[in-house]
């Protein structure tokens, strides 16, 4: 069992307010049109990613996800002020601003994306520990999914080939419920989808992801399991957006009183109860907290609105410049 103790509660309120703090000022830019295109957001899922934080070695494990992609890369380590810029799509950002909400992506900190295509980043996992094994990496991928792409084809294509090779990597479905806007209810005859992994003969277990320690208890067997060699994992981390699948969506297909039901198991505000009822933090730290978080929110939202648009030229900048490009003269 990972061991979460007073350090760890601590880091998890600071990680999971920081990243909802920022979520909710990207909403707030997106409205004032400073953000364009789709913005997908994270809030009510951080316990995931503060769990999973808390049992992989972040300087050479590699992390893989799709477009609900801010605040991994600024888990992994990376300042959100680069994605902050990137959101706006600035010169600064993590990928100068040629990425966007959707494509996320630091190869320093070991995040590989922020993919567009539903499922398309499910391969890629498999590929990245499969570079790594065959170079005798001792690293381990983890491979993010939604549980609208657990039914792509693809999912189980991967999950042969992983199984074959015995790959360091661990597949994890955020079951958030209702895919781009169909509950998992509808989409097929299980709702069970960590089962998947039975047919492949793959460790697979469903997890409760609104608790960062439960999560870093199961992803941390996982972990050590794929770093003894030991192959692929497959966990269902059944969680809960509180947002709509993107700023476009009007959540038809869900009541307000659910949302609501769902806001009392806020893994912050689970967090932060532990922190006061084993006396972690006082009332004047936690507030601290607070400021610093609301402080680090504003350095990155000046930070993005001061740095520089690409500038035409960078158009032609980062891409394949082979024998037939079609830019060349």
């Amino acid at each position: 069992m990972k061991k979460f103790d007073k350090k760890a509660y601590l880091k998890s309120y600071y990680d999971m307010l920081l990243w909802r703090k920022f979520e909710e000022k990207c909403a707030a830019l997106y409205i004032q049109q400073k953000i364009r295109g789709f913005l997908h957001l994270y809030n009510g899922q951080e316990a995931i990613l503060s769990g999973m934080i808390n049992s992989i070695d972040v300087k050479k494990d590699k992390v893989i996800t799709a477009y609900r992609c801010h605040v991994l890369p600024v888990a992994m380590g990376l300042h959100p002020k680069f994605v902050m810029a990137e959101l706006l799509g600035k010169s600064t950002g993590s990928s100068r601003g040629k990425g966007g909400s959707m494509h996320m992506f630091s190869k320093e900190f070991n995040c590989y994306g922020g993919h567009g295509i539903v499922g398309g980043q499910i391969p890629l996992g498999a590929g990245i520990a499969f570079a790594d094994k065959y170079n005798n990496k001792d690293a381990v991928t983890v491979c993010f999914m939604g549980d609208g792409a657990v039914r792509q084809g693809v999912l189980h294509e991967t999950f042969n080939m992983a199984m074959n090779w015995n790959l360091p990597v661990i597949f994890v479905c955020e079951n958030n419920g209702y895919a781009m806007g169909t509950s998992v209810e509808r989409t097929a005859n299980h709702t069970d989808i960590w089962k998947l992994g039975l047919a492949y003969e793959m460790p697979c277990s469903p997890v409760d992801g609104m608790k960062p320690e439960i999560v870093a208890d199961a992803m941390d067997v996982a972990v050590q399991r794929a770093r003894r060699g030991e192959g692929p994992t497959f966990l269902e981390i059944k969680t809960y957006r509180y947002k709509g699948h993107s700023m476009s969506d009007a959540q038809h297909y869900r009541t307000k009183e659910e949302v609501e039901d769902y806001k009392k198991i806020d893994p912050i505000m689970y967090v932060l109860d532990i922190i006061k009822t084993k006396k972690y933090a006082s009332l004047k730290e936690i507030e601290s907290i607070n400021d610093k978080v609301k402080d680090l929110v504003k350095e990155c939202i000046d930070f993005a609105e001061s740095s520089p648009f690409p500038s035409p030229e960078d158009l032609f900048n980062d891409i394949y410049d082979g024998p037939y490009n079609f830019i060349r003269d």
